[in-house]
């Protein structure tokens, strides 16, 4: 996944006032895996 993807979605969910567990739910997917989405090491 491209890392700008990846800032982008840290950037919108630090703006909403969510945490990663928070967005990860919202996504049906685990915390560890949208982690991974942030930092650009999975794919969408």
């Amino acid at each position: 996944m491209n890392n700008t993807v990846g800032n982008n979605l840290r950037t919108l969910h630090k703006r909403k006032g969510l945490t990663q567990e928070e967005v990860a739910d919202m996504l049906h997917v685990s915390q560890s895996a949208y982690a991974r989405m942030e930092n650009g090491q999975t794919n969408l």
